[in-house]
């Protein structure tokens, strides 16, 4: 890794926002065209009066060890999202192949076969079992996902140390979170290691976990029309719609990603970055045609929500900041 100059922040830094911990910033313009702006965000960083000396060489060690910890853990999650997103598309496509199979069962040649009583029927009665399995292992791996965009979101929240205590003791301690109002976790927005104070590391994580949020809301709905599809000559499956509840406990996991509207009382329909939510409701199909269920496939696999060059980007910046190579800590 080549690491920036040491009187300059690094290119693609993002300047310190107003997020707070309980929202979710909208995606933020990538690039080195950010290089003005991160060197301004630095010199209000190193300007803002920091509490103490005392409290400041007491904060200092415990918020980059924290700060690399949160990293390392967002480091280690997007890899789990790749792991879970990679196996939730191998059932996916095994979905689609039982029952593109079963539909177009009655067409195929069986040769020698053919005079075996019942052969469709029974193939057809094998196929569905075997599409069931690979629903239920579909859905499990999407849960997996859902678990993944939870721990980026609760690990975001946890950047900032808060004094335990006072400030003053030459044995403080630190914690998650805040018992003092006055204390907002960041002393007085220093610099965390050269640049970055906590805002600045909050903000490009946040950047970062937004991709996958709205990534997950997308495969939702693939997740939805996929589970739906059956062959009725074969059995009957309960369709889901968008307002369900795919597992125990989704809306709450939704609620949490915010996800899920109070006011419509279901999740929000996903969009594409950059675009507005759409409001018009959706209505799963039994039936899909093949090219269809290939764009299904194809959409999961290209996640054209997330920008793995700026994700890429955005670890380098932190990594060069902190002194860590990301890329060597692949987990």
């Amino acid at each position: 890794m080549s690491y920036y100059n040491q009187n300059q922040p690094p290119v693609g830094a993002l300047p310190p926002q107003d997020y707070s911990k309980d929202a979710y910033p909208q995606q933020q313009s990538s690039g080195s065209s950010d290089f003005n702006e991160g060197r301004l965000a630095a010199q209000r960083q190193n300007s803002t009066p920091p509490s103490s000396s005392s409290a400041v060489r007491l904060w200092r060690p415990n918020a980059q060890r924290n700060v690399r910890n949160q990293w390392s853990k967002l480091n280690r999650l997007r890899h789990d999202w790749r792991s879970a997103a990679s196996a939730a598309r191998s059932h996916a496509t095994n979905i689609v192949n039982s029952y593109l199979s079963q539909k177009y069962m009655d067409g195929m040649d069986f040769g020698v076969l053919s005079d075996m009583p019942n052969i469709r029927k029974k193939a057809c009665s094998k196929l569905f079992k075997q599409q069931e399995l690979h629903r239920a292992q579909f859905l499990s791996s999407y849960r997996d996902m859902v678990a993944v965009a939870t721990q980026m979101v609760n690990t975001c929240k946890s950047m900032r140390s808060y004094f335990r205590g006072t400030s003053n003791s030459p044995l403080a301690q630190f914690s998650l979170s805040s018992e003092d109002d006055s204390d907002d976790g960041s002393c007085g927005g220093i610099p965390v290691f050269t640049f970055f104070s906590i805002t600045s590391f909050e903000n490009l994580a946040w950047e970062m976990v937004r991709m996958f949020i709205l990534e997950l809301n997308l495969k939702r709905l693939l997740v939805m029309e996929l589970l739906s599809i059956y062959d009725e000559k074969v059995a009957d499956v309960t369709v889901l719609h968008w307002s369900d509840e795919f597992y125990d406990g989704e809306l709450i996991d939704l609620s949490q990603l915010n996800l899920y509207s109070n006011e419509n009382r279901e999740p929000i329909f996903p969009c594409l970055k950059g675009c507005k939510t759409s409001t018009s409701s959706i209505q799963p199909k039994q039936l899909q045609d093949s090219n269809v269920l290939q764009v299904y496939i194809t959409t999961w696999l290209v996640e054209v929500n997330i920008d793995r060059c700026r994700v890429d980007e955005i670890f380098d910046i932190v990594g060069g900041e902190m002194r860590v190579d990301f890329s060597e800590t692949l987990g």
